[in-house]
């Protein structure tokens, strides 16, 4: 598993933005830290409730010089229609061929569902040298992360 300290796995992948573009992970630590948030599927209760709540925190992380994205393997289609019903208003990355999760080693299954290769509830903060600063990972899908430390490591970033 990606650890802090390590550089990040760099990825181009779909980004959903209202539109779909594509976002390069090296490219986008340019600008500054970027706050990686993956989730394992749009539309689902706990994963709405994340991403609003950080979409309440966007302005303090904008503060800090960071970028937020949301990551999950659902379409970047899906995704947009995601951020459309929970009114988001930062951009997602779609991971539907799972390579980024792979990546970071935080592939998942709801077994039980006959749903495999889900994005375990995770956040990783990447410096603008590409370097991890800061990662949350979850076993348990029902546990949201500390939203306040996440801030904290992005400032520090």
């Amino acid at each position: 598993m990606v650890s802090v300290g390590d550089e990040a796995p760099d990825f181009t992948a779909p980004l959903a933005n209202g539109d779909v573009d594509e976002v390069t992970l090296s490219e986008a630590v340019d600008d500054g830290p970027v706050v990686l948030a993956f989730f394992p599927g749009a539309f689902t209760s706990v994963c709405s409730d994340e991403m609003e709540t950080f979409d309440d925190k966007l302005e303090e992380l904008a503060d800090a010089g960071a970028t937020l994205y949301g990551v999950s393997i659902d379409t970047p289609f899906a995704q947009n229609a995601f951020r459309d019903d929970a009114g988001l208003t930062f951009d997602l990355i779609s991971d539907n061929d799972r390579d980024i999760i792979d990546a970071y080693d935080l592939s998942m299954d709801f077994a039980a569902l006959g749903v495999h290769n889900l994005a375990k509830r995770s956040v990783f903060v990447v410096d603008d040298d590409g370097v991890v600063a800061y990662e949350w990972v979850s076993d348990d899908p029902g546990v949201e992360p500390d939203y306040d430390e996440v801030l904290e490591a992005a400032r520090a970033a």
